[in-house]
Order: C-alpha cells, then sequence, then structure tokens
C-alpha cells in the first residue's frame, strides 16, 4: 500500500509541473508583463490595421523589424475597426488595467497628449531622438504633434491626407466633367451625374467616424486652415456664421450619397467609386492604398484625386505613431522597434503599401507611385491642419460627443440642432 501511494504521488508531483510549463506563456494574447519561452516579454504592436493597404504595409514593417532583431519575440496584436473604434475601447481597458501592449498606434495631437501623456502614461523619447539624430529629420510641426511640454513622446511612421476627393476617371472622361475644386463645382457636377442615374457621391458612415470625415473637409473647405484651427482653441466658436454655412453645404452634400450608406463602411464607399457605382468619394488617402492593393486600380488612370472642395494648399494631417509605454517589462525592445519606424528604411518599406507618404523629409522619393510624389511635394507648401476625426484636433471626449451629433444630423439633417449640439460639446476643448 505505502508503495501504491508512493507511486501516485510521484505521478501527481511529475503532473503538476507538466501543467506549470504548460501554463507559461507561449500564447499570441498580446500581454506585454508575461514571459515569452525565452524569458523575454513579448513585443506586442497594438493598432488597428487590419484592412487592405495597412495591414500590408504593417506586415512589411514587421518583417524589416524581424531581419534587424531575429531575437526579439514579436506579435501582430491588431484589432479590426475602422479609424481604430475597436481598437481604442480595448486599449483603454487594457491601459486602465495595468496591462499596456508593448507599443501602440496612437494619432499624433491631441489623441496623444491630451489623452494618454496627460493620464501619465507614456515615457519620453527625448533620450532616443538624440540618439538617433531624428529632430531635423522630422518637420517641427511633425514633432510639435507629438510633444508636449517640451518632451516628445512617440516616433510618426507616416503622414496621411484626410481632405483628399477621389473620383472614377471614366465617370468622368465619358460625361465629360472634370474634378470640382470649389463647393460650386462639386454641386454641379453632382447635378450633371444624378441627371445620368449615377451616384455622386459615396459615403459609408456605418460607423459614425466617416460621416465626421467628410463634415471636417467641409469645416476646412468654409473656414480655411487659420479659422479651422481656432475652433480648437475656442478663438472661433461653433455657432459663428461660417460654422452655420459648413453645416448648410454638409447638408446638402448629403442629399447627393448612395441610399445604403447607413449599412456600408469605407472600404465599400470606396469599392463603390472604383467599380463605377458611384463617382466621388471624401476619404482620406488610405483608400489610395485600398484601391491599389485591394481592387488592383491604377493610379491617376482608374481613380484620380484633388483635394476637397475649397482645399486646395491645404492639408488635413493625419499621422499614425508610436511610443513607450510606461510599465511595459521590454522598453529596450520597444526603443527597437521605434528605431525601425523612424528610421528612412522602415518608412519606405510601409508608406507605399500604406498609401501615405513618410513622415521623414529625406525618405526616397522614387519608391512611391504618381500620387505618393506628388503628396509629398505638396506636404512641403501646404497650411497643414490637424484632423478632428482622427484624433488630432481634439480631446475624445469631445471627437465621442461630435460623432454621437453628426450620426443623429446625417439622419435628422435638422441644422439649429447640430450647431447646438456641437457648441455644447465644445465644453469638452481646453480654452
Amino acid at each position: 500500500m505505502k508503495k501504491a501511494w508512493s507511486i501516485l504521488l510521484t505521478v501527481l508531483l511529475m503532473a503538476s509541473f507538466v501543467l506549470a510549463g504548460c501554463s507559461s506563456d507561449t500564447s499570441s494574447g498580446g500581454n506585454s508583463g508575461k514571459k515569452s519561452e525565452k524569458g523575454d516579454a513579448k513585443l506586442d504592436i497594438f493598432s488597428w490595421w487590419t484592412g487592405a493597404g495597412e495591414e500590408d504595409g504593417l506586415k512589411a514593417l514587421i518583417e524589416l523589424f524581424k531581419e534587424k532583431h531575429p531575437d526579439v519575440k514579436i506579435e501582430n496584436a491588431a484589432v479590426a475597426g475602422g479609424a481604430g473604434t475597436n481598437a481604442k475601447a480595448v486599449l483603454a481597458s487594457r491601459m486602465q488595467g495595468n496591462d499596456p501592449p508593448a507599443t501602440f498606434q496612437v494619432h499624433g495631437g491631441a489623441e496623444l497628449n491630451e489623452g494618454w501623456v496627460a493620464a501619465g502614461k507614456m515615457e519620453t523619447l527625448d533620450d532616443l531622438y538624440e540618439k538617433e539624430g531624428w529632430k531635423d529629420k522630422f518637420p517641427k510641426d511633425l514633432i510639435d504633434l507629438v510633444s508636449k511640454d517640451g518632451h516628445i513622446y512617440s516616433v510618426p511612421v507616416n503622414i496621411h491626407r484626410g481632405n483628399v476627393l477621389w473620383y472614377n476617371k471614366k465617370i468622368f472622361t465619358e460625361n465629360n466633367l472634370e474634378a470640382p475644386k470649389t463647393f460650386d463645382e462639386f454641386f454641379k457636377v453632382a447635378d450633371a451625374l444624378k441627371a445620368k442615374g449615377i451616384t455622386p457621391l459615396a459615403l459609408g458612415d456605418k460607423e459614425p467616424w466617416t460621416a465626421t470625415h467628410l463634415f471636417e473637409s467641409v469645416l476646412l473647405g468654409t473656414l480655411g486652415a487659420d479659422d479651422y484651427k481656432k475652433l480648437w482653441t475656442g478663438d472661433l466658436a461653433f455657432d459663428d456664421a461660417k460654422v452655420k454655412d459648413a453645416v448648410e453645404t454638409f447638408k446638402k452634400m448629403l442629399s447627393y450619397v448612395n441610399e445604403d450608406h447607413s449599412s456600408r463602411n469605407w472600404q465599400d464607399a470606396s469599392q463603390l467609386v472604383g467599380t463605377g457605382d458611384a463617382a466621388m468619394n471624401v476619404m482620406g488617402d488610405w483608400a489610395k492604398g485600398y484601391f491599389s492593393n485591394d481592387l488592383k486600380l491604377k493610379a491617376n488612370e482608374d481613380f484620380g484625386w484633388v483635394a476637397t472642395p475649397g482645399t486646395d494648399g491645404m492639408f488635413m494631417v493625419v499621422t499614425d505613431t508610436f511610443g513607450l509605454p510606461k510599465g511595459v517589462k521590454n522598453p529596450d525592445d520597444v526603443k527597437k522597434w521605434l528605431s525601425v519606424l523612424g528610421s528612412v528604411e522602415g518608412q519606405d518599406a510601409f508608406n507605399p503599401l500604406k498609401g501615405s507618404i513618410p513622415a521623414r523629409i529625406d525618405a526616397d522619393k522614387s519608391k512611391y507611385d504618381v500620387y505618393g510624389q506628388q503628396t509629398i511635394e505638396e506636404f512641403k507648401e501646404a497650411k497643414l491642419a490637424p484632423s478632428l476625426a482622427h484624433g488630432s484636433a481634439a480631446p475624445e471626449g469631445f471627437l465621442t460627443k461630435v460623432n454621437q451629433a453628426v450620426n443623429i444630423f446625417v439622419t435628422q439633417q435638422k441644422s439649429d440642432q447640430f450647431v447646438d449640439s456641437l457648441k455644447t460639446a465644445s465644453s469638452e476643448l481646453k480654452k
């Protein structure tokens, strides 16, 4: 009997060791605090890049990192959802639970500075910028977008232009139309297309940020870059006559969109233009990556582009950045990642696929197509404006209320109610 109990006890002890070994972290759960098989914390790259073009760019960046640092265990921890709607909710939960990813995608501007930096959740990257010699490699205005109180907190991997009107070249050629550069031209073109039975403007606002994206382009085109920026400092009120004019223009534009807009996302709306089921779409230039990579269309042959009405010479900036959260177990590995995405090689691996342009001023222009090369040059001369829809212009609390107000306006189209909602929401802005 004693011998039997001895054998049983030995078996139980062996089983417990096996279970303990199995419980070590070898899964892809994305917890930067857990250990990999080698005993090192995983480098989980948290983003919302899961769509065509953007996912291709991220994979290219990860492959480049693996070539340079094969000993670092890296994980693509992307969460699907346009403009990061779902990812931001997951990120907030992890950050509040003291379980930050190793690094995460965040828009430069208010989303970074008034969100995670103000909350004390980010480490400064001043030393990394000094080591890499980046202070004269990124535009000063861009460094300002990722800085707060004199310290730098993230590394920009790209520049997107938000104020782009995309159009189907075949439709415009067949109907002898020119791409509209003013609101008057837009409505003339839209009327001509509508008379031919062609949907003038594609919209996919299943997620409300896309309608906000359209609205901010109208605001910029109506107010101009200087007055547009005054909205975020409180120097121009949201019930100003110019804002009211923008609201009426926005309302009129909505009368030309596809009837099924509320059941479509931004890719669906872009696809309508690509296939010729609609003529135009207002979307950031991540749409270019979708046109080229997913729909296999040729820039300036199958699709064309101009700045949205009234915004010629202006540039609605959307920049994706990554930083170093406080409390991660592998800060040195995170800095290795940041060094790669901030390098010329990293930026030129990522951006041609993503549809964006490099954040660095010394990237290889020859690696970009006709759209990219044109945008690189225009960025140098344009008046810059921070995007509201993508978190650069205003804090998350304000943007959430604006998205709700825009969503209601698209359905009910009550201008006075919409302006009142914007005015009320502006209390979220710091004066």
